[in-house]
């Protein structure tokens, strides 16, 4: 096997368009990456940098000890698996499945095993004599993993391959991705701008932003302690409460209510985070909390959204995941918060802080 690095990629199409920005990255065998951001961000550019569709303007594509960077992708010994299938719609599964071994010239006998492997674990073998017409559009991401499976590569790529899924099947098939790039022993990275299947798949995650690397570590991580304010606001749903603050003396005020710094803000302005799952009715001994009315209440099922604007400041308002069966009154709602779950970040850099 071979580890996939990347050094100091950079993709630019104009002095203004700098859609990836000098970007060092690696992936280790049997690591599961997931590139995530908004559109935009540059993650689909890597992608085909990775795979040589498109040619990096600086920087260098490593497969294992091989610079690859000026390679043609047929002989970098890699298998993509496209957002749209991309499957020969004249050919059987069968033979979706063995078309790039047949364009290998591998021997006839190497060929029916790796495809009768590939279907077993897709659980295929039904299906190998129908043509994608006949498909379901899961059946159809199947067929395009099984052709990328049979090939054995050096690193997996993956491009948004669940987007053209509704909602029930994306989360059946994200569930047998896991499984079946459990047991790969190569390098895989995936692309996404949904943050479900980052969390869900991933061995590391890289988070990304205008062109350039945010975050990369385990999906926790990121989601515990993010590196950043716009790590922060992207990763988790619903998305966090993010409230830019000017301290006083040793606190920080919100709305009507005062919020003790950590030891070691020094900061003059700082940027309070908390996510809505984190806020909770208060219990006795809780110290911090703030009270607002409720405007807005989305039911999420055994849990209710609820919106609502803090006292003392109609600008504010926050979001808060509280238990469909718990009573709560609408005006005058009282929240706790946590000290331990309170993320600080610099108000002008909007950097974590440490404290």
């Amino acid at each position: 096997m071979a580890k996939l690095e990347l050094q100091d990629l950079t993709k630019a199409y104009s002095r203004d368009i700098v859609p990836v920005k000098r970007l060092n990255l690696t992936v280790e065998d049997n690591e599961f990456l997931t590139l995530v951001g908004p559109s935009g961000c540059g993650k689909s550019t890597i992608l085909r940098m990775i795979a040589g569709l498109d040619q990096p303007t600086e920087g260098r594509v490593l497969i294992g000890d091989r610079d690859v960077s000026r390679l043609a992708p047929g002989d970098r010994n890699i298998a993509m698996v496209f957002q749209s299938y991309a499957l020969y719609p004249h050919m059987t599964v069968g033979e979706n499945i063995a078309s790039g071994l047949k364009l290998r010239h591998l021997p006839a006998g190497d060929i029916q095993k790796r495809v009768q492997e590939a279907s077993g674990v897709l659980g295929l073998d039904p299906l190998l004599d129908r043509k994608p017409a006949k498909l379901s559009g899961g059946q159809r991401q199947r067929v395009a993993l099984a052709r990328a499976l049979v090939r054995n590569p050096d690193v997996f790529l993956l491009d948004e391959p669940l987007s053209n899924l509704d909602a029930l099947l994306r989360e059946q098939v994200r569930a047998d991705l896991k499984q079946i790039f459990a047991d790969q022993k190569s390098p895989i990275v995936y692309v996404t701008h949904d943050q479900t299947e980052a969390m869900t798949l991933s061995t590391k995650v890289a988070v990304l932003s205008n062109g350039y690397l945010q975050q990369l570590g385990h999906p926790h991580e990121i989601y515990k302690t993010p590196a950043n304010r716009f790590v922060a606001s992207f990763i988790g749903s619903p998305q966090m409460n993010l409230f830019p603050l000017s301290r006083t003396g040793n606190d920080v005020v919100l709305g009507n209510f005062r919020v003790p710094l950590p030891a070691g803000v020094h900061s003059s302005s700082v940027i309070l985070g908390i996510r809505p799952e984190h806020l909770r009715l208060p219990r006795p001994g809780d110290a911090l909390t703030v009270t607002g009315n409720v405007f807005l209440v989305e039911n999420l099922g055994m849990h209710d959204l609820v919106s609502l604007k803090v006292q003392g400041d109609p600008s504010l308002s926050l979001r808060a995941i509280l238990p469909a069966d718990a009573t709560w009154s609408r005006e005058n709602l009282t929240l706790a918060l946590p000290p331990e779950t309170i993320h600080w970040f610099d108000g002008e850099t909007e950097q974590r802080l440490s404290a």
